[in-house]
Order: C-alpha cells, then sequence, then structure tokens
C-alpha cells in the first residue's frame, strides 16, 4: 500500500421519506422508531430465524402481547425490567415488549456469574426480572417472569391483575424521549459494574444519525454479533428495524467459529462485528478471497481494527464497503466513523498499523486535550452532544469523568453537585491522535503504563510486534511485580518468540521491550469478544498452569 490523503466516512444520501408519511416528525423513542417502521413494513421480514422468517406485523403483536403478560403481573406499567435472557425471538419480543410500556430495559446475560448478576440486579432495583432460564434468578427477591415453560410442563397461567379475566389495555405510545430506554453496566476500575442509563433522545439521535448515513433499508440483510449486554447491540436491532431491513440470527455457533458461514448461508448483506471475529476466522482459515460476495457493508467497532485485519477481510468481501466506528457506551453506540477507500492502495498508514476511528458524527462536539486540559493533536478525546449520556447510575461514579476546559480535566472537584449538564465534556479515557485530518486511536489512557520512570503505550509495542510475518495478534501488558515488566502474547506461527524479541530490540528502546514472549493458541476474550487484558495477565504471571511456555528473550 502507498500512503494518500485519508478519506474520512462518506455520508451516504438519506433515503427519501415514505410518500405516504411525507410530513410526520421523526419518532421520539426507540420504541416508537419499531412501531412505525413495523407498520409501514408489516408484510417484511423483521427476523429471519434460519427456518422460519418473522414478519414487521408478527413481531410488533408479540411484543404487545408480551407487554400485557408484564401487566398481569405487576398491575402497571413497571418503570424497570431486567431482561435476563440470551439473543433469540422471545428476548426481542420481551425487549420491545418492555419498550411499549415505557419501562427502561437492563440486559443480562444468563451466562454470567451469579455474583456479578446479583450486584447489577441489586442497583438497578428492577421491578420485573424476564428470564429464559429455568433455575432461580439470582437477586433480591423481584416478581420473576419467564419466558419459556418449564421442561416438565407447562407453567400455570399467570395471574390476571384486574381479576376479569381480560386481556389488560396497553397505555398509550410512549413518547418520553428524555426517558430511560435501557441500563448497560460496564466493568468499573473498582471492580464494581457502572450503570450507564442511555435516554430515548440519546438513543433516537444515533438511530437518526445511522439511517440517514448508511444504506439500510427493505432488502437489506443484517448480522446479529452482539450480546444484549453489550451496547452495539443497539445497532444490530433498532437501526435494522427503522429502516425496514432484515435482522438474520446465526447458527448456533456460527459466526463464532465460522462467520463465511453465517454470511454465506444467511446471505448476509450487512455484517457488524469486533474486529477479533476476523482473527478467529484467519486462524481457521476460513477467509478465502472472494468468499463473501453477498456483503456490501463491513462494520467493525469495540476494539481496534488493524490494517491486517482490514486486508484480510476486504479480500474476502471483495464488493463491501469496510468501515470502522468508534464510540464509548457513554456517548451511545458509536460517534465516529472512518471508511477505507475503495482501492487498498490508498488506504492510510498509521504510526500504529490501525484503521483510524475517522471524524465524530455531525452535532456532536469534540476536544483532544493534553494532561493540562489544553487542546492539543495528541492527548485524550473529550466529547459532549446529543448522544452523550447524563451520567452514571450511581453519581458517585460520575466524578473524575466529566470536565470543562480549558483546564485540567482532572480537577473537577470545582463542578457544581447533581448531573453533568450538557455543557460538560465527558472523559472517555481513549488516546487519540491527529493524522491526516482525522482521528486515530492509540488506547486507553490505562494502557499508558511507566517503566523504570518512562512513559509507554502498549499499542506502539504492540504495533511493532505485529510487524513480524506469521504473527495474528500481539498483546502487551504490564506486571506490576518488580518495578514493572512487559509481557506480551502472541497468536500466530510457533516458535516466534526469538523472532520477536530480536524485531522490538532492533526497534524499541530496551525499557520498551517485553521481558517475555509467550505464545498463545488464542487470545483470552471477554463476553463480548474483546482481548480481555486482565486475564490475559493473570494467564502470564500464574505461576503454573500456564497453558504455553513463556519464550525465553534474547539476551540484550
Amino acid at each position: 500500500m502507498t500512503a494518500a490523503p485519508d478519506e474520512p466516512l462518506t455520508p451516504l444520501t438519506p433515503p427519501a421519506p415514505p410518500p405516504h408519511l411525507p410530513h410526520l416528525p421523526p419518532p421520539t423513542t426507540l420504541y416508537a422508531w419499531f412501531d412505525a417502521s413495523s407498520r409501514r413494513h408489516g408484510a417484511l421480514t423483521a427476523v429471519d430465524l434460519g427456518e422460519r422468517g418473522v414478519r414487521y406485523d408478527e413481531l410488533r403483536l408479540l411484543a404487545e402481547e408480551f407487554a400485557r403478560r408484564v401487566l398481569r403481573v405487576t398491575g402497571s406499567p413497571p418503570a424497570t425490567v431486567a431482561l435476563h435472557a440470551a439473543s433469540g425471538l422471545d428476548a426481542f419480543a420481551a425487549y420491545l415488549g418492555a419498550l411499549r410500556l415505557g419501562a427502561r430495559v437492563v440486559p443480562l446475560h444468563p451466562g454470567h456469574p451469579a455474583r456479578r448478576t446479583a450486584r447489577i440486579l441489586a442497583a438497578a432495583a428492577p421491578d420485573l426480572v424476564v428470564t429464559d432460564t429455568h433455575g432461580p434468578v439470582p437477586g433480591p427477591g423481584v416478581p420473576v417472569l419467564r419466558l419459556t415453560a418449564a421442561p416438565q410442563g407447562p407453567p400455570a397461567p399467570p395471574p390476571v391483575a384486574d381479576g376479569t379475566g381480560q386481556a389488560p389495555d396497553l397505555p398509550p405510545l410512549p413518547d418520553d424521549a428524555d426517558a430511560v430506554a435501557y441500563l448497560l453496566f460496564t466493568s468499573g476500575s473498582t471492580g464494581e459494574p457502572k450503570g450507564v442509563p442511555i435516554r430515548n433522545a440519546q438513543a433516537v439521535a444515533y438511530l437518526a444519525h445511522t439511517l440517514r448515513t448508511r444504506d439500510l433499508g427493505p432488502g437489506a440483510r443484517v448480522s446479529h454479533t452482539f450480546d444484549l449486554t453489550f451496547d452495539l447491540s443497539v445497532d444490530d436491532l433498532f437501526a435494522t428495524w427503522a429502516a425496514g431491513a432484515t435482522l438474520v440470527l446465526p447458527p448456533p455457533d456460527a459466526f463464532a467459529l465460522n462467520p463465511v458461514r453465517y454470511v454465506e448461508e444467511g446471505r448476509l448483506t450487512h455484517w457488524f462485528s469486533v474486529p477479533s471475529l476476523i482473527t478467529l476466522a484467519r486462524r481457521t482459515r476460513a477467509l478465502r478471497p472472494g468468499c463473501m460476495p453477498t456483503l456490501r457493508h463491513s462494520f467493525f467497532a469495540g476494539e481496534q481494527l488493524t490494517l491486517a485485519q482490514a486486508e484480510c477481510w476486504a479480500r474476502a468481501a471483495p464488493h463491501s464497503t469496510l468501515s470502522n466506528l468508534y464510540g464509548p457506551t457513554e456517548v451511545t453506540v458509536a460517534c465516529a466513523g472512518y471508511r477505507l477507500p475503495a482501492d487498498p492502495a490508498h488506504w492510510p498508514h498509521t504510526r500504529n498499523g490501525t484503521v483510524p476511528v475517522g471524524t465524530v458524527h455531525p452535532g456532536l462536539d469534540h476536544l483532544v486535550v493534553d494532561g493540562d486540559g489544553s487542546p492539543c493533536d495528541e492527548g485524550e478525546l473529550l466529547l459532549r452532544g446529543p448522544q452523550r449520556f447524563g451520567g452514571y447510575l450511581d453519581p458517585a461514579d460520575d466524578r473524575g469523568r466529566f470536565a470543562r476546559v480549558p483546564g485540567p480535566p482532572r480537577g473537577d472537584t470545582a463542578l457544581p453537585a447533581g448531573p453533568p449538564g450538557p455543557d460538560l465534556w465527558y472523559r472517555t479515557g481513549d488516546r487519540v491522535r491527529r493524522e491526516g485530518g482525522v482521528l486515530v486511536h492509540l488506547g486507553r489512557l490505562d494502557h499508558q503504563v511507566k517503566v523504570r520512570g518512562f512513559r509507554v503505550e502498549l499499542g506502539e509495542v504492540e504495533a511493532v510486534l505485529r510487524t513480524c510475518p506469521g504473527v495474528t495478534e500481539a498483546v502487551v501488558v504490564l506486571a506490576p511485580e518488580g518495578g514493572g515488566t512487559l509481557l506480551a502474547a502472541y497468536t500466530g506461527a510457533p516458535g516466534l518468540g526469538p523472532a520477536l524479541s530480536e524485531l522490538a530490540a532492533g526497534a524499541l528502546p530496551s525499557y520498551m521491550c517485553p521481558g517475555s514472549v509467550t505464545e498463545l493458541e488464542r487470545m483470552p476474550l471477554n463476553a463480548n469478544g474483546k482481548t480481555d487484558r486482565r486475564l490475559l495477565l493473570d494467564l502470564l504471571t500464574a505461576p503454573d498452569g500456564r497453558t504455553t511456555a513463556p519464550v525465553p528473550v534474547a539476551a540484550r
């Protein structure tokens, strides 16, 4: 590839409004977007389950029927519904049904540790827990509504709230833009999950941008690779349904083990996943050139997308555009994007070998600041605007996350008490650099470490290791013991430890060179498919039980 001017994400022409709805204002809630689309596209397929398709009007009726089931249990519309279920038609109907009642939805994964689930339930204080499991639900004693019948037989009929036996009436369609649509919990630095409430107005702002800039509409067939506890699933579900497209569910384990099979069998036109799935597909040699001809658009988010990963995917999906999206949960799904030029010869070179995250959405404000809060070309990314959330569920978690500028971002002790106002900037904790007029993601602030008094950007070390032929992934972590030692792990061709040590010694100062290089069959991943650095550190520093012994580094 040769260097060329950076090409920002190109806005697509917004679709014309349907002729029979030319003057209606845009919906104000997440559910209203679905409801309007379901009535406009009632006969089209909303969800492809593989064995059958579910039409838009059918999905709306399922959601309404579930809302009535809830009212039979709760008597009145609940404020908060916890959804303890894996993705599927029942979970989708429950998610939509709860939104239909104006409730905020708290997605929970049944496979997550019971202790974490119990902590989240205690913090969220739901009025109802909906689950697709048959066992006990961890947490406080709140009513539980099960999506499926127990194995031993059908469940007893739920009590009817009004005692008449009639189906409860549904309330008017929710229209409160300021109401919380969903509440997600992210990992906190203290080990306690942090609740991130996203209001309808913030979700609608994201949807409006997405539908203006993405070639999404009836006939499009969209992947579903994200768990409901991951905010990127909001794009999967609601961008697809707002556009009248079809959400295609993968066969069991298909997208994780072989995304190509998922694309082929599902006849997908739109793909959206974390970049790690490219690495998984490369390891199984599934990404053959031209093997995904149906794809027209491919989107990646959630972690850094390397240029090497992008090249591999582009060869496999030659008719697809390829876009890198960026956004913290707190700024609603994604707030920046970059579309790679169609010709790989015009792809940009970046210092860390990753695809730029591009330009921030119109209507959002952003700043790049140094440690003193002064604008700069490399530093922390700050954001504000209509997609920015209004503060964490626990106000104590807001401390240090919002700032006024100019002035040190960390000096927030003078900020007023109460919810952070729209004038404040959200501190993403992400380091970015301006290159060629677009933003490049360098890593988290906590991925910048000190070794022997020197600042080290772990992404810079990883970028050097990835240049070694045969390396698929390279991740570097800091072992705090002994004054701090860098530990590297890689996947790819066997026996590359000495070569990587030699490569690092020839390209980096001695304090940036890993003290050990470990060959792994695969990187540990968290529930969202991202590299789990904490688990990797535990693996590399375990006194015994390593899956692969570290390769000794060459003497320096």
